[in-house]
């Protein structure tokens, strides 16, 4: 004669905030919950399986679970794309397409465990509008030795009276950079791309002069004079 024999035993729930202590006999923790009287709906489980043998003295944790979804529309960055263009001079850079972020919609799983959000797991994701890669030209044309009509000045004066003969230099409000601090926009109004800082030393030199010719010496107030010493 076979007998099962399950002595009492002393389990303690944690459910909805609230600790409940019961004394039972049953064989696994689902049948404990239903002694306990706590409703378990939907997706709710136990931290144990609810198959397992309940011991003496343990506390097991009724885990309320709720699912939901949330779509979201999120940008996919664009790529650039650089192409060396032998008819454009070197540190000129070209646009020739302009990149355009895309969409794309994405469906996330959210569960909450007990009032507390878990991390959200991605289920599906769909295309919207696909993003426009950006096309740009890069000058590998060497740039002239000289512009007709300023070669003969002291720009060495010049880069140092205004940077120090540093390249890289930048004023203290980042407004004007490089040897003969240029300003962004004059820079590249001159065809410069970027920074003038950014620029190897003999283009900004190169577009100085080119500076010159348009407005002299003006440019410079403080420092102009030395291009004729």
């Amino acid at each position: 004669l076979d007998l099962d024999v399950r002595t009492e035993r002393k389990v303690t729930f944690m459910a909805d905030g609230r600790e409940h202590t019961i004394r039972t006999n049953a064989a696994t923790a689902q049948q404990a919950v239903e002694e306990a009287g706590i409703t378990l709906g939907g997706r709710d489980t136990t931290s144990v399986p609810p198959g397992s043998f309940p011991r003496d003295g343990q506390t097991i944790t009724v885990m309320r679970i709720t699912d939901t979804e949330q779509v979201r529309e999120e940008p996919i960055p664009y790529s650039t794309v650089r192409t060396e263009d032998p008819a454009l001079h070197i540190g000129t850079e070209v646009v020739e397409q302009q990149g355009r972020t895309g969409t794309r919609q994405v469906t996330y799983a959210l569960r909450t465990i007990n009032g507390v959000r878990q991390k959200p797991r991605k289920v599906s994701e769909a295309v919207l509008r696909p993003p426009v890669t950006q096309r740009i030209s890069v000058g590998t044309k060497p740039l002239p030795d000289s512009v007709a009509g300023a070669d003969g000045l002291n720009w060495a004066a010049l880069a140092q009276c205004e940077s120090g003969g540093r390249p890289n230099a930048v004023d203290p409000s980042g407004t004007y950079g490089g040897l003969y601090q240029f300003d962004t926009r004059t820079w590249q109004s001159l065809g410069g791309s970027g920074r003038p800082q950014d620029a190897p030393a003999e283009e900004q030199t190169y577009r100085a002069k080119k500076l010159y010719l348009q407005r002299g010496a003006s440019p410079w107030p403080h420092c102009g004079r030395r291009l004729y010493r």
